[in-house]
Parts: C-alpha cells; sequence; structure tokens
C-alpha cells in the first residue's frame, strides 16, 4: 500500500491528477486500500497537505475510510444500493459546510460518480452499476467526536471519513486557512490500490514479452 505523503502524490500525478501548489491551498488525497477485509473499520488512507511560501511540502497522511461500513452495505440508504465513490479527481467538488446540520464539515456540492452496491452483503461489489449526481458523499469525521475509533458502524454510508477528530480538525483549519485566499472550493481526489497493483502487473507482463521479443530478435541475426 503507497503509505508516504510523496509517494500519494507521485502515484495521483502518474494518474494525470493535478496538485495545487499555490501558496497554502489545500489538497485532499484518499487512498482505498486493495487488501480490504472487514469494511468496519479503518483500513484506507486520507492525506491533507499543502505547499508554503516557500514552495516546501507541508502535510499528512491519516487513517479513514473511502467505503460505505458493513451495516450500508447490507442496508443501503438509497433503493439502488449502498454508494463507493468511484477512484478519480473531482475538481471543487467540496465546500466547507454543515454535515447533516451538525458540524462544519466538507460538503458535496458537485456531482459525484459512484458505484451502487445492491448485493446487500458485507463484501463490495466494485462490479455493480454507476450513477452520478449530488449524494451527499461528504468528507467528515467519526461521528463520536474523538480518536482512534474502532469501529466505522454506522458512520460512512459512502463518505469519506476520518477515523481521529484531532485529524479532521487540523484538515479543517487547513480548509478555512485555503477557503480565506482561494475561495470555498475543494477538489479531492481518490486512488484504488488495485489500479496499481494492475498496472505494476501490466507493466511487468509487458516487459517480460518484450525482453522475449527481444531475445527472438537477437536469436535470429
Amino acid at each position: 500500500m503507497v503509505k508516504t505523503l510523496s509517494e500519494i502524490i507521485d502515484n495521483a500525478k502518474s494518474k494525470g491528477y493535478s496538485i495545487d501548489t499555490r501558496p497554502f491551498a489545500l489538497n485532499i488525497i484518499g487512498v482505498r486500500n486493495s487488501n480490504a477485509t472487514d469494511q468496519n473499520t479503518f483500513d484506507d488512507l486520507l492525506a491533507y497537505f499543502y505547499y508554503d511560501s516557500q514552495g516546501k511540502l507541508v502535510g499528512k497522511v491519516v487513517p479513514a475510510t473511502t467505503d460505505p461500513s458493513t451495516f450500508w452495505l447490507e442496508q443501503p440508504m438509497n433503493s439502488k444500493g449502498a454508494a463507493i465513490l468511484q477512484a478519480g479527481q473531482y475538481k471543487d467538488t467540496w465546500s466547507i459546510g454543515m454535515h447533516r446540520g451538525k458540524y462544519e464539515a466538507l460538503v458535496q456540492t458537485k456531482p459525484v460518480t459512484v458505484i451502487r452496491d445492491n448485493d446487500r452483503n458485507a463484501l463490495i461489489n466494485y462490479f455493480a452499476p454507476t450513477s452520478t449526481g449530488k449524494f451527499g458523499i461528504n468528507i467528515h469525521r467519526a461521528t463520536i467526536g474523538k480518536d482512534n475509533v474502532s469501529s466505522i458502524d454506522k458512520d460512512s454510508a459512502g463518505c469519506q471519513v476520518f477515523q481521529n477528530k484531532a485529524d479532521f480538525d487540523e484538515m479543517m483549519n487547513l480548509a478555512k486557512n485555503s477557503r480565506a485566499k482561494y475561495g470555498n472550493k475543494f477538489t479531492y481526489s481518490l486512488i484504488d490500490e488495485r489500479d496499481i497493483v494492475k498496472f505494476a502487473n501490466t507493466t511487468g507482463v509487458g516487459l517480460l514479452f518484450l525482453g522475449i521479443a527481444y531475445y527472438i530478435y537477437l536469436k535470429m541475426k
């Protein structure tokens, strides 16, 4: 799993995702764990970062979830199925607002694409149909509002959720600083680790065939 901030940024760039390098502009990138076995745990990552006035990178990588919990997979809020945010970059799609009228978070303001898993079991079906729209896919914290929350429970029906309150609070402070300079619009990028694995495997197979072809070429000379 890509874990360091520099690894996550490099991977995002390799996908063509833009990184905002304006001083103190907030960037947020999620990484979905390809080895997830329990949808009730915070086994994904969220990176939040900015570049200071000297161009120095400042930020953190923290535990989170990018998927709906077991509860919402088995009892989806939407009749079409639980919402799983599709990997990609969603520019200027979130703004600071009230999450369900309870506390400030980053709330969805433009359409996103979600996978609609309607199997109603604890396993995510990434091959289910997709839909695009405004579904309340917010970026917020675990409701209990403390650090080291052990279980997602009902905290994510498809939102991107921080495990620790302290991390979320820090991100929101950075968001408010960014808003003061550049307006109330934020971009979120989601990387699915399975894409990294597929790319590595495809590249490896490609290099193998290239090597075989070159070997045959030398033999025929």
